[in-house]
């Protein structure tokens, strides 16, 4: 199907999979999620169709996402098993719907700055909630004069600035004038040097990409089981403190790298 033909309202699911699935949004290096060719791109489709015959914009879409990750936030803030249950399965639902949006925008050629605007609060507000709810998890109170709630609230801070550090890449090639960026491994990539080296151990131990919603989610329910096996809150304190920690470490490798790496510099010609 071609970008100028006229998209039918009812489409198939091959038809939503040729015009929203290409390989330039599946071969993303930086911005596809490791779940998504996994499941969650297999499943969109259908979701995809539901959207689009009920007449939802892609905005609209971004919207129920949003809500539905400040649910997998608040959720954490039920104590036990059951908070844990549903914050993974919202925090699933998410990623899913994130999926979506971009895909009802593709079909209905609707691609704006303000669906990136909203996919960005959606991201951002959703995993800094998530380590907040996880402070009060932790305390297991609401208490807000806790260590707890502060190293949750501290942790939020950490990965807000560890996310916005991709947007302050295109923000500085903006202000200098230099073209957008196109994302590939070999631009990211860290030039020969320790930075490089460290970014190779690390694939080994990747503690910097447990900082979605999916994967805080997924270790919160770890833990609350945990929890309910020894009768305390052990594993979730465990789980906040290390995750204060590697967020630390995880942003100060990200800025290192990003230094160290071209996405800052200038193309070079010939």
């Amino acid at each position: 199907m071609s970008d100028e033909a006229p998209r039918p309202a009812n489409p198939t699911i091959a038809q939503i999979r040729e015009v929203c699935q290409p390989v330039t949004i599946t071969g993303r290096t930086n911005s596809e999620h490791w779940v998504g060719d996994l499941y969650h791109r297999p499943i969109s489709p259908y979701i995809t169709r539901v959207f689009l015959r009920a007449g939802f914009s892609a905005n609209a879409v971004t919207g129920v996402m949003i809500f539905i990750g400040w649910g997998a936030a608040a959720s954490l803030l039920i104590p036990g098993l059951p908070g844990g249950f549903l914050a993974a399965i919202l925090g699933q639902l998410q990623m899913l719907i994130d999926c979506t949006d971009g895909e009802v925008a593709r079909w209905n050629r609707s691609q704006s700055p303000t669906g990136v605007f909203l996919d960005k609060i959606a991201h951002y507000t959703t995993e800094s909630f998530i380590a907040i709810a996880l402070g009060f998890r932790a305390a297991g109170s609401f208490d807000t004069s806790s260590g707890w709630v502060l190293i949750g609230a501290l942790l939020a801070v950490v990965l807000l600035l560890n996310k916005s550090l991709n947007d302050f890449v295109h923000v500085a090639r903006a202000y200098a004038g230099l073209p957008r960026l196109v994302e590939s491994a070999a631009v990211s990539a860290p030039r020969p040097g320790l930075i490089a080296k460290a970014r190779r151990v690390a694939r080994f131990v990747p503690f910097h990409k447990v900082f979605h919603s999916i994967e805080l989610t997924l270790l919160a329910l770890a833990a609350s089981v945990i929890d309910a096996f020894l009768g305390d809150l052990v594993a979730t304190r465990v789980l906040v403190g290390a995750l204060f920690v590697f967020a630390i470490l995880a942003t100060i490798g990200h800025a290192m790298a990003i230094l160290s790496s071209n996405r800052l510099k200038a193309p070079q010609n010939g």
